[in-house]
């Protein structure tokens, strides 16, 4: 069981998972907790969650599988792709690339819902001023925003004529043998009836399914119906929620850590060039004290859709570690759950882990939270 001890004074989480791994496989597997609180099922290393916004890591890997293939370029003009003009109305004549979208320097905010129903219309969503931040133009300012991974997504759809989950199966998750799924339409009945319940306060937040697949895989469009055939490529690029909605077991997660700890390969199997791997581990944006909004020190160096920790920047409390190392991968938070995945390269290890209902317990070393400081480095 994994160790609970540092917050022996609070709730505690409902499920924990930790997997420790380096490049050969993994090397600790820790579980406490249960999956579904009504039927008290335990949690397990093998059981699908929600990841949140690591979500946006394994898409990167995506991303630039397709620019390998030389569909995608990282500093083209999206525009061209999606068929209409990407722009921010106070800066007309900057043009938006992936490279901008992925490192969240577009210029786009989250001032407009991003969870967007199987209807919407991205272009009509982006025409809201609300969107974009008039005071910041594109590539100047660092903005966490989880409406550029739609974008990103339409783009992939109309690079290739795919459904984006079914393309992310194609590019990522089947080569590397992981059953997960953004959103659950490309899920299996049997992989969604292991689904982890996310919990607030108790009460269910996210994938309560009851050993089922939920009725509608995805987000109803507005009037309440569910027919995924009016699927366009390109026009909603949010239907399988890039931002945070892939379902993948912390063993899983822990594959795509070995994968960039291996340079682009695993268990035989050449997933990415190391050119590309390099361009993944290349940080884009620093913290200077004025280029961007931290988050409290959260943010303080990002790339494509990946961050890195432990920058040691004055104000910045991005070390959950407390160790000094610099590691790189992505934070998850949304609907009760926390969760991780980083890869140190130089040592040669790795850590996947998520926790539901987590308490509102502030870490002591970093701006994450107690239960992200534990997991990150449990006690020895």
């Amino acid at each position: 069981m994994l160790s609970i001890a540092l917050l022996a004074t609070a709730a505690q989480p409902v499920a924990t998972v930790r997997v420790a791994f380096d490049r050969k496989g993994e090397t600790t597997v820790s579980v406490s907790g249960v999956a579904d609180l009504a039927n008290q099922r335990a949690v397990t290393a093998d059981d699908p969650v929600r990841v949140a916004s690591i979500s946006k890591l394994v898409m990167a890997i995506g991303v630039m599988r397709l620019v390998e293939q030389h569909k995608l370029d990282l500093d083209a003009d999206v525009s061209t792709l999606l068929g209409w003009s990407l722009r921010n109305p106070a800066f007309p004549d900057r043009r938006i690339t992936l490279r901008l979208l992925m490192s969240h320097r577009s210029s786009l905010t989250d001032g407009v819902d991003y969870v967007l129903p199987l209807d919407a219309d991205l272009r009509t969503v982006i025409a809201d001023p609300k969107a974009w931040d008039a005071d910041h133009a594109p590539g100047s300012f660092f903005r966490y925003t989880n409406l550029n991974s739609p974008i990103i997504a339409a783009v992939m759809e109309r690079a290739t004529g795919e459904r984006f989950d079914r393309l992310m199966d194609r590019l990522v998750l089947a080569p590397l043998k992981i059953h997960a799924c953004y959103n659950w339409a490309n899920c299996s009945d049997t992989v969604a009836a292991r689904a982890v319940v996310q919990y607030r306060a108790g009460e269910p937040a996210k994938d309560d399914n009851r050993g089922a697949k939920p009725a509608c895989p995805v987000q109803p469009a507005s009037d309440g119906s569910c027919d995924l055939s009016r699927w366009r490529a390109g026009v909603n690029g949010g239907i399988f929620s890039p931002q945070g909605g892939l379902r993948i077991s912390a063993r899983g997660l822990a594959k795509i850590g070995r994968l960039l700890l291996n340079g682009g390969t695993l268990d035989g199997v050449r997933l990415l060039g190391r050119r590309s791997i390099a361009q993944l581990e290349k940080p884009l944006w620093t913290f200077d004290g004025s280029n961007g909004d931290t988050l409290k020190g959260f943010h303080c160096s990002y790339g494509l859709d990946v961050a890195f920790l432990a920058t040691g920047i004055k104000d910045c409390r991005d070390d959950p570690f407390g160790d000094r190392r610099h590691q790189w991968g992505h934070a998850g938070d949304a609907y009760g759950l926390y969760s991780g995945l980083w890869v140190d390269r130089k040592r040669g290890t790795g850590v996947a882990y998520f926790a539901t209902d987590v308490p509102a317990v502030p870490g002591q070393r970093s701006a994450f939270t107690a239960t992200e400081e534990m997991l990150a480095r449990p006690e020895r």
